[in-house]
Protein backbone atom coordinates (compact mmCIF):
# COMPACT_ATOMS: atom_id res chain seq x y z
CA UNK A 1 0.00 0.00 0.00
CA UNK A 2 1.25 3.68 -1.02
CA UNK A 3 2.01 5.68 1.88
CA UNK A 4 0.05 8.76 0.88
CA UNK A 5 -3.84 8.93 -0.91
CA UNK A 6 -3.59 9.68 -4.60
CA UNK A 7 -5.51 12.53 -5.59
CA UNK A 8 -8.81 10.44 -6.71
CA UNK A 9 -8.54 8.31 -3.20
CA UNK A 10 -8.82 11.74 -1.22
CA UNK A 11 -11.90 12.39 -3.80
CA UNK A 12 -13.35 9.40 -3.31
CA UNK A 13 -13.76 9.84 0.67
CA UNK A 14 -14.57 13.20 0.35
CA UNK A 15 -17.31 11.92 -1.93
CA UNK A 16 -18.52 9.20 0.87
CA UNK A 17 -17.91 11.90 3.97
CA UNK A 18 -20.54 14.23 2.08
CA UNK A 19 -22.65 11.35 1.19
CA UNK A 20 -23.46 11.45 4.87
CA UNK A 21 -21.59 8.07 5.75
CA UNK A 22 -20.19 7.34 9.26
CA UNK A 23 -16.24 8.08 10.40
CA UNK A 24 -15.45 4.32 10.17
CA UNK A 25 -16.24 4.22 6.15
CA UNK A 26 -14.47 7.67 5.61
CA UNK A 27 -11.28 4.82 5.13
CA UNK A 28 -8.77 4.29 2.50
CA UNK A 29 -10.35 0.47 1.87
CA UNK A 30 -13.96 2.19 1.18
CA UNK A 31 -12.09 4.70 -0.89
CA UNK A 32 -10.50 2.33 -3.35
CA UNK A 33 -13.23 0.18 -3.47
CA UNK A 34 -15.66 3.22 -4.48
CA UNK A 35 -12.71 4.04 -7.37
CA UNK A 36 -13.16 0.47 -8.47
CA UNK A 37 -16.80 0.31 -8.45
CA UNK A 38 -16.22 3.59 -10.72
CA UNK A 39 -13.72 2.18 -12.82
CA UNK A 40 -11.94 5.99 -12.22
CA UNK A 41 -8.80 5.22 -13.73
CA UNK A 42 -5.70 8.02 -12.53
CA UNK A 43 -5.89 9.64 -15.63
CA UNK A 44 -9.43 9.62 -15.51
CA UNK A 45 -12.54 12.45 -14.72
CA UNK A 46 -15.66 11.60 -12.58
CA UNK A 47 -17.56 12.51 -15.64
CA UNK A 48 -16.05 9.38 -17.60
CA UNK A 49 -17.24 7.01 -14.78
CA UNK A 50 -19.32 3.66 -14.95
CA UNK A 51 -21.31 1.70 -13.17
CA UNK A 52 -20.26 -1.94 -15.25
CA UNK A 53 -21.23 -4.81 -13.05
CA UNK A 54 -18.41 -6.15 -11.18
CA UNK A 55 -16.91 -8.90 -8.61
CA UNK A 56 -14.89 -8.41 -5.72
CA UNK A 57 -12.32 -10.13 -7.54
CA UNK A 58 -12.39 -7.50 -10.72
CA UNK A 59 -12.11 -5.00 -7.73
CA UNK A 60 -8.94 -6.32 -6.67
CA UNK A 61 -7.44 -6.51 -10.09
CA UNK A 62 -8.77 -3.20 -10.79
CA UNK A 63 -6.60 -1.27 -8.10
CA UNK A 64 -3.49 -3.72 -9.00
CA UNK A 65 -3.66 -2.25 -12.61
CA UNK A 66 -4.26 0.90 -11.77
CA UNK A 67 -3.03 2.31 -8.79
CA UNK A 68 -0.48 -0.18 -7.80
CA UNK A 69 -2.79 -1.14 -4.85
CA UNK A 70 -2.61 -4.77 -3.71
CA UNK A 71 -5.33 -5.89 -1.57
CA UNK A 72 -4.55 -9.91 -0.90
CA UNK A 73 -7.34 -12.08 -2.29
CA UNK A 74 -8.36 -13.12 1.56
CA UNK A 75 -9.26 -10.24 2.01
CA UNK A 76 -12.53 -10.41 0.07
CA UNK A 77 -14.82 -10.97 3.19
CA UNK A 78 -13.06 -7.67 4.76
CA UNK A 79 -14.21 -5.59 1.48
CA UNK A 80 -17.10 -7.18 1.52
CA UNK A 81 -18.34 -6.48 5.16
CA UNK A 82 -16.00 -2.98 5.38
CA UNK A 83 -17.28 -1.57 2.24
CA UNK A 84 -19.60 -3.35 0.04
CA UNK A 85 -22.11 -4.19 2.49
CA UNK A 86 -22.35 -0.74 3.85
CA UNK A 87 -22.64 1.08 0.37
CA UNK A 88 -25.73 -1.64 -0.61
CA UNK A 89 -27.43 -0.73 2.71
CA UNK A 90 -26.92 2.75 1.98
CA UNK A 91 -28.25 3.00 -1.67
CA UNK A 92 -24.96 3.58 -3.15
CA UNK A 93 -24.74 0.24 -4.71
CA UNK A 94 -26.88 -2.32 -5.67
CA UNK A 95 -26.00 -6.05 -6.29
CA UNK A 96 -27.71 -8.34 -8.79
CA UNK A 97 -29.60 -10.55 -6.53
CA UNK A 98 -27.33 -14.29 -6.96
CA UNK A 99 -26.36 -16.12 -3.67
CA UNK A 100 -22.85 -14.23 -2.49
CA UNK A 101 -21.26 -17.48 -2.86
CA UNK A 102 -21.92 -17.69 -6.69
CA UNK A 103 -19.27 -16.80 -9.03
CA UNK A 104 -22.12 -14.85 -11.09
CA UNK A 105 -22.89 -12.32 -7.59
CA UNK A 106 -21.89 -8.71 -8.87
CA UNK A 107 -22.15 -5.00 -7.70
CA UNK A 108 -22.65 -1.83 -9.61
CA UNK A 109 -23.59 1.55 -8.41
CA UNK A 110 -27.32 2.59 -8.46
CA UNK A 111 -28.29 4.97 -11.53
CA UNK A 112 -29.10 7.85 -8.90
CA UNK A 113 -25.40 7.31 -7.51
CA UNK A 114 -24.09 7.24 -10.92
CA UNK A 115 -25.50 10.40 -12.12
CA UNK A 116 -24.30 12.17 -9.31
CA UNK A 117 -20.62 10.87 -9.38
CA UNK A 118 -20.61 12.09 -12.43
CA UNK A 119 -20.83 15.62 -11.49
CA UNK A 120 -18.01 15.40 -9.08
CA UNK A 121 -15.79 18.35 -9.45
CA UNK A 122 -18.55 20.01 -11.81
CA UNK A 123 -19.99 23.44 -10.93
CA UNK A 124 -23.11 21.20 -10.95
CA UNK A 125 -21.77 18.84 -8.13
CA UNK A 126 -23.54 20.93 -5.06
CA UNK A 127 -26.77 21.30 -6.25
CA UNK A 128 -26.94 17.30 -7.81
CA UNK A 129 -25.53 16.51 -3.97
CA UNK A 130 -28.07 18.24 -1.72
CA UNK A 131 -30.96 16.54 -4.20
CA UNK A 132 -29.51 13.14 -3.60
CA UNK A 133 -29.26 13.53 0.05
CA UNK A 134 -32.82 14.91 0.26
CA UNK A 135 -34.05 12.12 -1.13
CA UNK A 136 -31.40 9.13 0.08
CA UNK A 137 -33.74 7.51 2.72
CA UNK A 138 -36.54 7.35 0.01
CA UNK A 139 -34.29 5.70 -2.05
CA UNK A 140 -32.85 3.43 0.84
CA UNK A 141 -36.20 2.24 0.95
CA UNK A 142 -36.65 1.43 -2.61
CA UNK A 143 -33.76 -0.70 -2.88
CA UNK A 144 -34.47 -2.40 0.42
CA UNK A 145 -37.96 -2.98 -0.78
CA UNK A 146 -36.28 -4.40 -4.11
CA UNK A 147 -34.19 -6.88 -2.46
CA UNK A 148 -36.69 -7.60 -0.62
CA UNK A 149 -39.30 -8.75 -3.52
CA UNK A 150 -36.27 -11.29 -4.54
CA UNK A 151 -36.37 -13.09 -1.51
CA UNK A 152 -37.74 -16.43 -1.04
CA UNK A 153 -40.70 -17.26 2.03
CA UNK A 154 -39.67 -20.50 3.63
CA UNK A 155 -41.30 -21.89 6.97
CA UNK A 156 -38.46 -23.19 9.69
CA UNK A 157 -40.70 -24.99 12.29
CA UNK A 158 -43.54 -23.40 11.45
CA UNK A 159 -42.69 -19.86 11.37
CA UNK A 160 -41.92 -17.47 8.93
CA UNK A 161 -38.58 -16.61 7.50
CA UNK A 162 -37.22 -15.54 4.18
CA UNK A 163 -33.78 -16.92 2.27
CA UNK A 164 -31.77 -14.60 0.05
CA UNK A 165 -32.89 -15.17 -3.74
CA UNK A 166 -29.92 -17.19 -5.72
CA UNK A 167 -30.20 -21.50 -6.54
CA UNK A 168 -28.31 -22.59 -3.14
CA UNK A 169 -31.32 -20.86 -1.18
CA UNK A 170 -34.05 -22.15 -3.48
CA UNK A 171 -32.58 -25.89 -2.86
CA UNK A 172 -32.37 -25.56 0.54
CA UNK A 173 -36.08 -24.50 0.53
CA UNK A 174 -36.85 -27.20 -1.11
CA UNK A 175 -34.92 -29.50 1.30
CA UNK A 176 -37.21 -28.20 4.21
CA UNK A 177 -40.54 -27.60 2.26
CA UNK A 178 -40.21 -31.53 0.45
CA UNK A 179 -37.30 -33.86 2.07
CA UNK A 180 -38.11 -33.33 5.55
CA UNK A 181 -41.60 -34.11 5.71
CA UNK A 182 -40.80 -37.36 3.33
CA UNK A 183 -38.08 -38.53 5.05
CA UNK A 184 -37.68 -36.84 7.89
CA UNK A 185 -41.53 -36.38 9.34
CA UNK A 186 -41.96 -34.69 12.46
CA UNK A 187 -38.27 -33.13 12.57
CA UNK A 188 -37.27 -30.15 13.93
CA UNK A 189 -34.80 -27.82 12.10
CA UNK A 190 -31.83 -26.93 14.38
CA UNK A 191 -30.01 -25.30 12.01
CA UNK A 192 -29.69 -23.80 8.36
CA UNK A 193 -28.05 -20.65 6.55
CA UNK A 194 -28.59 -18.29 4.03
CA UNK A 195 -25.94 -17.36 1.14
CA UNK A 196 -26.06 -13.56 2.88
CA UNK A 197 -27.03 -14.52 6.75
CA UNK A 198 -24.87 -17.15 7.73
CA UNK A 199 -26.66 -18.21 10.74
CA UNK A 200 -30.26 -17.61 9.66
CA UNK A 201 -31.98 -19.76 12.29
CA UNK A 202 -29.97 -21.90 14.64
CA UNK A 203 -31.28 -23.42 18.10
CA UNK A 204 -28.29 -23.48 20.13
CA UNK A 205 -29.71 -24.80 23.14
CA UNK A 206 -31.13 -28.05 21.70
CA UNK A 207 -27.59 -28.14 19.83
CA UNK A 208 -25.64 -27.95 23.16
CA UNK A 209 -28.21 -30.40 24.81
CA UNK A 210 -27.45 -33.04 21.77
CA UNK A 211 -23.67 -31.98 22.56
CA UNK A 212 -22.40 -29.69 19.40
CA UNK A 213 -19.55 -27.85 19.99
CA UNK A 214 -21.49 -24.91 18.32
CA UNK A 215 -18.20 -22.48 18.60
CA UNK A 216 -17.40 -23.82 14.92
CA UNK A 217 -19.99 -22.55 12.94
CA UNK A 218 -18.13 -22.37 10.09
CA UNK A 219 -18.25 -26.50 9.91
CA UNK A 220 -21.33 -26.85 10.37
CA UNK A 221 -23.54 -28.39 7.36
CA UNK A 222 -25.89 -26.31 5.28
CA UNK A 223 -29.14 -28.29 7.43
CA UNK A 224 -29.17 -29.97 10.65
CA UNK A 225 -32.49 -31.45 11.14
CA UNK A 226 -33.39 -33.41 14.30
CA UNK A 227 -35.89 -36.44 14.82
CA UNK A 228 -36.62 -37.19 17.98
CA UNK A 229 -39.16 -39.78 17.45
CA UNK A 230 -35.90 -42.11 16.16
CA UNK A 231 -33.20 -39.74 18.00
CA UNK A 232 -31.85 -39.28 14.48
CA UNK A 233 -30.04 -36.21 13.35
CA UNK A 234 -29.97 -35.37 9.34
CA UNK A 235 -26.68 -33.44 8.51
CA UNK A 236 -27.78 -32.37 5.01
CA UNK A 237 -25.68 -30.31 2.44
CA UNK A 238 -27.51 -28.33 -0.31
CA UNK A 239 -25.16 -28.10 -3.83
CA UNK A 240 -25.63 -26.56 -6.33
CA UNK A 241 -21.40 -25.91 -7.36
CA UNK A 242 -19.58 -27.06 -4.66
CA UNK A 243 -19.48 -29.14 -0.52
CA UNK A 244 -20.76 -32.61 -1.53
CA UNK A 245 -20.53 -35.16 1.63
CA UNK A 246 -17.18 -36.33 0.80
CA UNK A 247 -14.81 -38.38 3.20
CA UNK A 248 -13.32 -34.60 4.29
CA UNK A 249 -16.65 -33.53 4.95
CA UNK A 250 -17.84 -36.29 7.22
CA UNK A 251 -14.52 -36.24 8.95
CA UNK A 252 -15.31 -32.02 9.75
CA UNK A 253 -18.74 -33.07 11.33
CA UNK A 254 -17.69 -35.59 12.78
CA UNK A 255 -15.13 -33.74 15.32
CA UNK A 256 -18.34 -31.45 15.38
CA UNK A 257 -20.36 -33.98 16.94
CA UNK A 258 -17.87 -36.18 19.06
CA UNK A 259 -20.24 -36.12 21.72
CA UNK A 260 -23.61 -36.30 20.14
CA UNK A 261 -24.73 -39.53 21.04
CA UNK A 262 -28.07 -39.03 18.78
CA UNK A 263 -27.92 -41.17 15.15
CA UNK A 264 -26.47 -39.01 12.26
CA UNK A 265 -27.53 -39.28 9.31
CA UNK A 266 -25.06 -37.63 5.78
CA UNK A 267 -27.49 -36.36 3.10
CA UNK A 268 -26.07 -34.41 0.00
CA UNK A 269 -28.98 -32.65 -1.64
CA UNK A 270 -28.97 -31.96 -5.31
CA UNK A 271 -31.19 -29.74 -7.57
CA UNK A 272 -31.11 -32.36 -10.41
CA UNK A 273 -29.50 -35.75 -11.51
CA UNK A 274 -27.01 -33.65 -13.90
CA UNK A 275 -25.65 -31.90 -10.58
CA UNK A 276 -25.46 -35.41 -9.10
CA UNK A 277 -23.40 -36.56 -12.05
CA UNK A 278 -20.82 -34.59 -11.66
CA UNK A 279 -20.15 -35.01 -8.10
CA UNK A 280 -20.98 -38.61 -7.84
CA UNK A 281 -17.00 -39.80 -7.62
CA UNK A 282 -16.53 -37.68 -4.89
CA UNK A 283 -19.81 -38.95 -2.68
CA UNK A 284 -18.57 -40.58 0.58
CA UNK A 285 -20.08 -44.78 1.23
CA UNK A 286 -22.59 -44.56 4.08
CA UNK A 287 -24.23 -41.11 2.85
CA UNK A 288 -27.70 -40.97 1.11
CA UNK A 289 -28.46 -38.50 -1.71
CA UNK A 290 -31.50 -36.66 -2.41
CA UNK A 291 -32.61 -35.05 -5.78
CA UNK A 292 -34.89 -31.83 -6.02
CA UNK A 293 -36.67 -32.69 -9.07
CA UNK A 294 -37.16 -36.26 -8.24
CA UNK A 295 -37.91 -35.58 -4.34
CA UNK A 296 -39.88 -38.72 -3.79
CA UNK A 297 -36.76 -41.12 -3.87
CA UNK A 298 -33.44 -41.47 -1.82
CA UNK A 299 -30.04 -42.50 -3.63
CA UNK A 300 -28.13 -44.80 -0.80
CA UNK A 301 -24.43 -45.64 -0.78
CA UNK A 302 -24.78 -47.78 2.27
CA UNK A 303 -23.71 -50.90 0.82
CA UNK A 304 -26.25 -53.90 2.35
CA UNK A 305 -27.58 -51.12 5.37
CA UNK A 306 -30.61 -48.62 3.61
CA UNK A 307 -31.64 -45.44 5.03
CA UNK A 308 -30.50 -44.98 8.67
CA UNK A 309 -27.70 -43.72 10.91
CA UNK A 310 -24.48 -45.94 10.40
CA UNK A 311 -22.57 -46.75 14.33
Amino acid sequence: MPSQRHSHLVEAIDVIKSLGLPAKLQTDLCGNVLLALCSLKPDSSWSQITNEWIRIHDILQFLKDNYNIFYAENTRENIRRDALHNFRNAAIIEDNGKATNSPNYRYRLTEECLILLQSKGAPEWAEKLEAFNGSHQSLIQIYTSKADRLKMPVKINSQDFTFSPGKHNQLQKAILEEFAPRFAPGSECLYVGDTRLKNLYINEQKLQQLGFQISVHDKMPDIVLYQEDKNWLFFIEAVTSVGPMNPKRILEINELTQSVSAGKIFITAFPNIETYRRFLVTLAWETEVWIANTPEHLIHLNGDKFFGPRQ
